[in-house]
């Protein structure tokens, strides 16, 4: 069977997990693609950092010219984050014409005009499915399953951070700080959760929904942002008590060639079906002109979901 040399740029939570799916799952991936995965380099920062999985150091290295000049590599796994020097080495890859796997919505939302020019100029694939809503094929049925409908509407819980703490508040009447403790004690918020709780997470996610949605890009700067630090016990308490609960929700709609695009916490009401999605889940509630009203629902976040999606 005919294999498919692959680079990993990076090794953290993300680049551990995409290197145990493609080695343990790689027979059932060759069986259904025809072409057997092979990690050929793994990009690290540090040789001699101890990991929890065990790796041949063979397939490390400090150099990211051991992949993107590799003529063997066809295929490189961005998973490092960030923009700098993310920007640098997914340019050099896709000029070398490469395929391109990434998981970084930052760099894409923010930088992603001139990414995404130069896959179209010179037809190249560039892959981002893991960039938005973890393991939910929410990329995937934008481009592909609704190509046919005009989207009015995208309404979604996409950081599984925020949806944690807002449920470990609102259910066991946990106060900010409690909570934000709590998810981080349970791994599903970073020691600096800034990012997320300031709604900048969920902002970068929404650039690129919208673009793909509304058929033009829509940068990170032109997203409207409010995240949760302000919200209080109290807010959510007075919520429910008039029949609401409190999600952050990103959302793009359009209106007779008129568009908002925005992140910010919404009172939704107790019976409307985004109410249902608690802790560290994502869902999109997705409006389409001839699909009518569909939902996606799964696990956003952390390292085995993000890795299926780069598996696609």
């Amino acid at each position: 069977m005919k294999q498919i040399k692959i680079g990993l740029l990076g090794f953290g939570t993300v680049g551990q997990a995409v290197y145990k799916l493609l080695t343990e799952n790689a027979e059932n991936i060759a069986e259904r693609t025809g072409f057997l995965p092979v990690i050929e380099k793994v990009l690290v920062r540090d040789l001699k950092k101890k990991r929890s999985l065990s790796i041949d150091s063979k397939l490390l290295t400090t150099d990211p010219k051991d992949i993107l000049e590799n003529k063997e590599i066809s295929i490189v796994c961005e998973l490092m984050g960030g923009i700098k020097p993310a920007e640098e080495y997914i340019l050099s890859a896709l000029e070398r014409g490469k395929v391109v796997v990434t998981a970084n919505k930052a760099l894409l939302s923010e930088k992603g005009e001139k990414v995404f020019s130069l896959v179209n100029e010179r037809r190249l694939y560039l892959g981002f499915e893991a960039s938005v809503g973890g393991g939910i094929p929410i990329i995937k049925t934008m481009k592909e399953a609704l190509v046919g409908n005009k989207i009015k509407r995208i309404v979604g819980i996409v950081n599984g951070t925020t949806n944690y703490i807002l449920t470990q508040m609102l259910e066991k009447g946990m106060d900010f700080a409690k909570a934000l403790r709590l998810a981080q004690e349970k791994g599903f918020a970073e020691a600096d959760p800034s990012l997320d709780l300031k709604g900048i997470d969920s902002a970068h996610k929404l650039s690129l929904l919208a673009s793909l949605a509304f058929n033009f890009f829509i940068p990170f700067d032109r997203v409207y942002v409010e995240g949760i630090d302000k919200i209080e016990l109290i807010d959510l308490e007075f919520a429910r008590q008039f029949g609401y609960v409190i999600k952050l929700l990103a959302i793009a709609k359009e209106d007779k060639g008129k568009y908002e695009i925005m992140v910010h916490p919404a009172l939704i009401p107790e019976k409307h079906i985004l109410t249902s999605v608690r802790f560290n889940y994502n869902a999109f509630y997705i409006q389409g002109d001839f699909v009518g009203d569909i939902l996606l629902y799964g696990l956003g976040a952390g390292g085995a979901p993000t890795a299926s999606a780069v598996g696609e």
